[in-house]
């Protein structure tokens, strides 16, 4: 029919061909509400089919030498680069985050983790010790798993995709990944990649749906024995259960309820700029984004004062504008769920000093049904307001203030989540110290989110279980052996 949109439309990605799906799920253009994409309803039968790719062409893969391995990684992270911008453009409409992010960050990291775990993967050492008086040599050897299961959220799609399959393949395993069903599009521009950087067919496997079709069909599978998640905590608890009666290897990364602590000898000019950022940085849509802000009292004032000042500042846009600072939230339903704890907090008697409900925003005609939510700074409030306690995972971050380390130190702790912090302050020995008390994974101090790879990444509590990184993401993905030999 004349004008009709043709739809971007999906294929599965199984064995190194793209296949069609019996039936399909709409993907909403967050920046205007529009459908403009549709995404494979797959189910068991697809994860079937993956896993048979996958099982085919493990022992080829495996075989390889870890030099082998590597030199495909290198190759696949090359052509990625190449592809720079037409994923960036890609990212950042399917998701709604800015361009300016998805170009800077998004797909530059997604290059990055197929460049390091090529290069991680050649430095591994194994362990070895002898005994004299039994005349033993005992040393240690490690083998890839399997059959990785991977599934991945939708608020750094490739970014966390890649953070997945990259030291996957690298250890020898071969792979099948769910993204989110909300953002596919990377993911499947990713599979075409695949050939023109020599990754054999079935190594990696796409499979799009949602988590109850495909994610439990995958989950549950008893040819895959180990799944590495990103996402929600109700999610975790139902993939917990279902891999519980095959003893399967697991890695949940988690939600986060990460607090700031500013003392009254913080650096503001660099404090401030960097919080508005840990705040709000693709629309609060990170799961190490700060949501509770607390501030000394001597300096509380005058940090309020600035902080609103700037966050103000932030310029909400469409996804496509350079200028933008923030883009539209991931969905329609997401988008309520965000505002509801605004109207909470409301309800509740705190204070709404900018954002949801305070200005307005300012939009072309075209995206005035898209998610978009201005950054909210809120005050007065108790911890525990449901805002204090619960993950909010939008635009939204409360400041309250306080008096003493310890007072602060236990505030901070006082939640379910533990993934990350950031302490801001001048006096080394402070920093040292709140920050080894503080009950979470990940402490960043007079900055936030400067990542080194070969550390450890994860979280405490109900953040999740397990460690990513170069040497912990190797052992996650390998099974250890010892060999004891008798002479």
């Amino acid at each position: 029919m004349a004008g009709t949109k043709t739809l971007l439309t999906l294929e599965n990605f199984i064995g190194g061909k793209f296949l069609p799906c019996n039936s399909y799920i709409d993907s909403y253009d967050p920046s205007t509400g529009e459908v403009y994409c549709k995404v494979p309803n797959s189910g068991k039968a697809e994860i079937e089919a993956a896993v048979e790719a996958a099982r085919e062409a493990f022992p080829g893969w495996s075989a390889r030498s870890p030099q082998e391995r590597a030199q495909v990684l290198v190759r696949l992270a090359d052509v990625l680069e190449e592809s720079l911008e037409e994923f960036a453009q890609a990212e950042s409409k399917d998701q709604g985050k800015t361009i300016t992010l998805a170009r800077s960050m998004d797909i530059p990291r997604a290059v990055h983790n197929f460049r390091f775990f090529a290069s991680s993967l050649l430095h591994h050492t194994s362990e070895c010790t002898h005994m004299d008086h039994a005349g033993c040599l005992h040393y240690t050897v490690r083998a890839p798993v399997g059959i990785a299961g991977l599934i991945s959220p939708w608020n750094l799609p490739l970014y966390l995709l890649t953070w997945k399959i990259a030291p996957a393949i690298a250890a020898g395993n071969t792979v099948i990944a769910k993204p989110s069903e909300l953002t596919s599009v990377t993911a499947w521009m990713l599979c075409k990649l695949f050939y023109k950087a020599g990754v054999p067919p079935g190594v990696v496997n796409i499979v799009f749906g949602t988590g109850p079709s495909v994610g439990e069909a995958l989950v549950s599978h008893p040819e895959v024995p180990l799944i590495s998640f990103t996402g929600s905590q109700p999610t975790a608890e139902q993939i917990t259960r279902l891999s519980a009666p095959h003893c399967k290897k697991l890695s949940l990364e988690l939600g986060g309820k990460n607090p700031a602590i500013i003392f009254e000898d913080a650096d503001l000019e660099e404090c401030i700029p960097a919080t508005v950022r840990s705040s709000f940085a693709n629309q609060g849509e990170i799961c190490l984004c700060t949501s509770r802000i607390f501030v000394q009292r001597s300096i509380f004032s005058e940090f309020l004062k600035r902080f609103v000042d700037a966050t103000r500042k932030w310029k909400v846009g469409i996804p496509s504008d350079p200028s933008a600072s923030m883009g539209a939230l991931i969905s329609k339903a997401h988008l309520e769920k965000v505002r509801s704890y605004v109207q909470k907090a409301c309800a509740e008697g705190a204070q709404i000093l900018c954002g949801e409900g305070v200005d307005k925003m300012s939009l072309p005609s075209r995206n005035q049904t898209g998610y978009f939510m201005l950054p909210t700074v809120i005050t007065d409030i108790k911890d525990e307001s449901s805002c204090m306690k619960e993950e909010i995972f939008g635009p939204v971050t409360c400041v309250v203030p306080f008096d003493s380390e310890e007072e602060v130190i236990k505030r901070a702790n006082n939640v379910k989540y533990g993934l990350a912090a950031t302490v801001w302050s001048s006096n080394v020995g402070r920093v040292h110290r709140v920050a080894k008390k503080l009950q979470c994974g990940l402490v960043w101090t007079n900055c936030w989110l400067i990542r080194e790879l070969n550390l450890p990444f994860g979280g405490m509590k109900s953040s999740g279980i397990g460690r990513e990184g170069a040497k912990d993401s190797y052992d996650f993905f390998t099974e250890i052996k010892t060999i004891t030999v008798k002479h």
